[in-house]
């Protein structure tokens, strides 16, 4: 396990020194994290959907190599920025089902792969949710960076606060503070509960 741990921070380390294939050598070693996450964050959307684990990690895979300053200090800053890629591709497909049912013309996913993610009600939370935590992160940063961490990220109040280099205090008081500004945003319509509390 202690050879895995300095294996994935050697490979972080090349990635901030803007290694082209240190992306490349870092996913098998943290492939499995990386599908526990997608099973965090689909566990969240519509039930009975189809997109899989494997499907979001692939695509969230896509995503990062395409990001041209990828610089994680250490793992759990690379599952936070993971956690917010997938999160921006579920988004952008909410968007994508929005638009497509309102015959926007927008159609770079087909729809059917669409319908199989994100069910009407789940699309409109979803960009419900994606516009209120662009206001919270205006008014509160890190409260926003919370949300995402242990939301979207399933990252437990002491990832967090190691994260954000602050008190596990002052992540539970900043999570209560978003959550409750976020439920009065969106109608009180979300169920917003992240992996564990500790």
């Amino acid at each position: 396990m202690s050879e895995t741990v300095g294996e994935i921070t050697s490979w972080l380390n090349r990635l901030r020194q803007g290694d082209d294939d240190a992306l490349e050598g870092l996913m098998p070693l943290i492939y499995d994290d990386l599908r526990r996450l997608a099973r965090h964050r689909l566990s969240q959307e519509r039930p009975g959907h189809t997109l899989s684990p494997t499907a979001l990690v692939n695509e969230s895979y896509l995503n990062l190599i395409r990001q041209r300053e990828l610089t994680p200090e250490n793992r759990s800053e690379f599952f936070a920025v993971a956690s917010n890629v997938m999160r921006r591709l579920l988004v952008d497909h909410a968007r994508s089902r929005r638009a497509a049912k309102r015959g926007g013309g927008v159609a770079p996913i087909p729809l059917d792969e669409v319908d199989a993610l994100l069910g009407d009600d789940t699309a409109e939370e979803m960009l419900a949710l994606d516009d209120a935590l662009s206001r919270l992160a205006a008014i509160n940063p890190r409260g926003a960076e919370v949300i995402n961490h242990r939301f979207f990220g399933g990252l437990s109040l002491a990832e967090s606060a190691r994260l954000l280099d602050v008190s596990s205090k002052t992540i539970q008081r900043e999570w209560t503070t978003s959550i409750a500004w976020l439920r009065k945003e969106v109608g009180g319509t979300l169920s917003l509960e992240p992996r564990g509390s500790s």
